[in-house]
């Protein structure tokens, strides 16, 4: 049995003021499915499900930094 998000920021990635642009290249995306698992095709809107979730992590590394006293994100927020 899975446990339900505690918060709401965990269950919406994306956020409405966002920007809409796409922060994923697509066919780079692809090409890594291809490496991973040959046989798999990859969707017109994986790039968008997959720019939503980046906003999300990005949004949680913000605030994370900012917790530290930082103003630089880091790959130690991630």
């Amino acid at each position: 049995m899975s446990e339900a998000p505690e918060t709401q920021e965990e269950t919406t990635p994306v956020e409405n003021n966002e920007s809409a642009d796409v922060l994923v290249i697509a066919s780079k995306v692809k090409a890594y499915v291809k490496t991973l698992e040959p046989t798999m095709r990859v969707a017109g809107d994986f790039a968008e499900g997959l720019t939503s979730e980046v906003q999300y992590l990005i949004r949680r590394a913000i605030s994370r930094a900012r917790l530290n006293g930082r103003g630089t994100v880091q790959a130690r927020d991630v």
